[in-house]
């Protein structure tokens, strides 16, 4: 069966990048790099190795971006979003170690994932050392309310894992149960990277309050493209490969849109493969195959510009400039993965 894996024309090149905020924050991301590098310093050299395998698998270091960007924005022109961009990036970090490891992932971004080399004990242990190294960066901020902020958004990530770990395998997942774990799992961050800008520029409530529905809004939106492209997108595009999360029985949006018009056919395809985990060769691209015949692709990218326009509206309380117009455009880059 021939199987188009991406909807965008490979001779296209991407609409939107990020190139606007980070030469805007280029001084600035360094200045975090470098702080990242020597907090993730220990005497037990497997911590540095570990730590340094991931930080050096790349990413464009977008939630820190939010913090630095936002705090930009909002006047802020000190030298505490430094550390705290790079708390931010700590805690994310950590939680990608965590979740490889939960998810038995052998690959991020292209490259062997830290538990594939090093095994699941190690790379638990070291998100821990991770997540300190960001509660220690908050304690060294001194805020009590930047603490409280980030804090609490650690606590609400673990509850995200746990959650998709309930919905797992269940196809009687509704909408609702997803964006809950969707919200929690990865939305939490985004808000949080961005609502910290307001508070170092010391701006006023319905500001914070701005920013951490743009960033919630960016984050859902980012979560909802990325679902949709685990059965829709290149292996070279996503830096994994297609399909972790039909393998992994993940209930995602596009399968729980197919599952509310399936035929009792489609249904008992989705419990085996998905509940029962009894997956056989083609499974996937019948899978993918249904979700175009129901739409589900393309319903779930349109459920994403929803969120990318409520982003957008958070945005627009502040005055235009480069900075808002760089928050602007990472939108377009969160969604334009997806065309």
């Amino acid at each position: 069966m021939a199987l188009v894996l991406s909807a965008r024309d490979e001779r296209a090149p991407p609409r939107a990048t990020l190139d606007r905020l980070s030469g805007l924050l280029k001084a600035d991301l360094e200045r975090v790099n470098a702080l990242i590098v020597e907090r993730m310093q220990s005497p037990v050299e497997l911590i540095p190795q570990l730590a340094g395998h991931i930080v050096a698998a790349g990413g464009k270091r977008l939630r820190p971006m939010l913090t630095l960007g936002a705090a930009r924005m909002c006047g802020y022109r000190g030298a505490r979003h430094v550390a705290l961009a790079a708390a931010v990036e700590f805690i994310h970090t950590a939680t990608l170690l965590h979740d490889d490891v939960v998810d038995a992932s052998d690959l991020r971004r292209g490259l062997a994932t830290a538990n594939a080399v090093w095994g699941n004990k190690p790379s638990v242990l070291v998100g821990d050392f991770l997540f300190s190294r960001a509660f220690q960066l908050m304690v060294e901020d001194g805020s009590l309310k930047v603490l409280d902020i980030l804090s609490r958004t650690a606590a609400i990530l673990a509850e995200g894992e746990v959650l998709q770990l309930v919905t797992s395998n269940d196809t009687d997942t509704t909408e609702a149960d997803y964006l809950r774990v969707i919200d929690a799992k990865t939305a939490e961050l985004f808000a949080a990277a961005a609502r910290i800008g307001a508070v170092l520029g010391e701006r006023p409530e319905a500001e914070e309050k701005a920013l951490e529905t743009y960033g919630r809004n960016l984050g859902i939106a980012f979560q909802l493209v990325d679902d949709m492209l685990d059965y829709s997108a290149r292996e070279i595009e996503l830096g994994k490969a297609i399909g972790d999360d039909f393998r992994d029985g993940k209930i995602t949006l596009p399968v729980v849109l197919a599952l509310r018009s399936a035929d009792e056919r489609e249904r008992q395809f989705w419990r085996r493969t998905l509940e029962q985990s009894e997956q056989r060769e083609g499974d996937l691209e019948r899978a993918i195959v249904t979700l175009r015949r129901h739409g589900t692709l393309q319903a779930t990218l349109e459920r994403a510009r929803h969120y990318a326009g409520e982003a957008r509206r958070a945005l627009a309380l502040f005055r235009d400039g480069p900075e808002r117009q760089a928050l602007d455009e990472v939108i377009d880059f969160c969604l334009e993965r997806g065309y």
